[in-house]
């Protein structure tokens, strides 16, 4: 989501403040070295995998509004990547995010990370599958530049396709944890697409309430637009 939030990683305008300042914090962390980081090194597979299999779909499931999330596909993760523990009827997958493809790249072997999320059908077809890959990979033990490299190359190849027109992912779980350098997002929708202009959104102008983000190598832009409710309709607590 910048160089790593999703490694392909949100109230009011006082919550996208903290939105903006997770996303800074995030940025600043991929490029520190992993050596400054306790988490210099994979941990043994068990830690990334949640031995409550119903609780990783509820927690998968709070990402999105419970009239959604009710009715979508879940993943969950196995010891060689996610597999599909609740079969959908309406399009839309929930998972439960990792470090190597939520938090900053200096918590790229952070076992303790967990991000809810929720990807509609065009998503799911597009963007998800650069998450699957990445769970693929990182499960057998390939570094973060390693999982960079194949998945620049396997869209430099068509291998993993192009953004889908209206691929878009819900992000509005209350619970999980992303990582020493953003540990808690704020509740936010995000927006995915080929190569876009952050200017064709109005992204990061002074007083928009959207957030962009663009990835050259991923060919990957995104989006972000805070909301002020979580996921079970509670509001936003304002600061």
């Amino acid at each position: 989501m910048l160089k790593k939030i999703s490694a392909i990683a949100i109230k009011s305008f006082a919550v996208l403040l903290v939105l903006g300042t997770a996303y800074q914090a995030v940025a600043q962390a991929a490029t520190t070295s992993s050596t400054t980081t306790p988490h210099a090194k994979m941990a043994p597979i068990d830690q990334y995998l949640m031995a409550d299999r119903a609780a990783e779909i509820a927690l998968a499931r709070s990402a999105a509004p419970e009239s959604i999330s009710r009715d979508a596909e879940v993943l969950v993760l196995g010891r060689h990547g996610f597999e599909t523990a609740v079969k959908g009827t309406n399009g839309f997958v929930c998972i439960v995010g990792r470090s190597w493809t939520s938090a900053a790249d200096a918590d790229f072997w952070d076992p303790k990370v967990r991000v809810p999320m929720c990807v509609n059908a065009a998503a799911a077809r597009s963007y998800l599958l650069r998450i699957t890959k990445i769970a693929e990979l990182a499960l057998a033990g390939h570094t973060l530049a390693q999982v960079n490299e194949a998945v620049a190359a396997a869209i430099a190849k068509k291998e993993l396709p192009a953004m889908e027109s209206g691929a878009m992912c819900y992000m509005m779980g209350k619970q999980g944890y992303g990582g020493d350098s953003a540990p808690h997002w704020p509740s936010h929708l995000m927006f995915f697409y080929t190569d876009a202009e952050l200017a064709s959104w109005g992204a990061n102008l002074p007083g928009s309430p959207v957030v962009g983000m663009s990835d050259p190598v991923e060919h990957l832009t995104q989006f972000v637009i805070p909301v002020l409710r979580w996921s079970d309709g509670t509001e936003i607590a304002k600061p």
